[in-house]
This record gives C-alpha cells, sequence and structure tokens, in this order.
C-alpha cells in the first residue's frame, strides 16, 4: 500500500494577519509612521464633517511628522501634500492601513 500525503491548510496566526494587513487607528501611532486612509468616523457630525473637508478621505497617503511635548499632543500629520495639527482624540476618527516600515506602535 501506498502512502497518501496529507496537506493540511494553512492557517494564519496573528502575526501573519498582522504582517498582511496592519490596520489601526491614527491617533494610536508614533512619529514616522505612515500609511493610506481607510476609513473616517467620528463620534460626532461635526467633527467628521470637519475632517473629511481638510482631506483626511479614504485613500489619502499621511505621516505623522511629529508630536507634543505633553501627553504627546497634538501631533502633526502630513496628508498627501499638506502638513495637519490634530488633537489625539480627532486622531482617533481616522482609520489607517500602515506601511510595514511604519508600523511601530
Amino acid at each position: 500500500m501506498s502512502e497518501a500525503l496529507v496537506l493540511e491548510p494553512a492557517v494564519a496566526t496573528a502575526d501573519t494577519v498582522a504582517d498582511i494587513i496592519d490596520l489601526g487607528l491614527l491617533s494610536a501611532r508614533r512619529i514616522g509612521a505612515r500609511g493610506t486612509i481607510v476609513r473616517v468616523h467620528a463620534p460626532d457630525d461635526e467633527l467628521e464633517r470637519r475632517l473629511l473637508e481638510l482631506g483626511f478621505v479614504e485613500g489619502a497617503r499621511v505621516e505623522i511628522l511629529q508630536e507634543g511635548l505633553f501627553g504627546r499632543d497634538p501631533i502633526a500629520v502630513k496628508l498627501d501634500d499638506m502638513r495637519v495639527a490634530l488633537r489625539r482624540r480627532e486622531a482617533a476618527a481616522i482609520q489607517v492601513r500602515f506601511d510595514h516600515a511604519g508600523a511601530s506602535a
């Protein structure tokens, strides 16, 4: 009798998934983190409208340039070709797919 080759299905671990898709909030990252905006969802409509008007839209490229001295607030963000200052609580409304090189939290 011949032995059958058993193939096991590939199982994605948390590390593997994090390498493939590194999603997170802009507010949780440090200087140098960069990526592409995938969603803007604020708790109030006014903040969400202001962020969208500033250019924080799906597909826009962002990079954290600077942080404030006390509590790392506010943050300076490069948004495509502009520079914008945000409070961390405002940046918490912006979900980003981070580049692997800028993935450090």
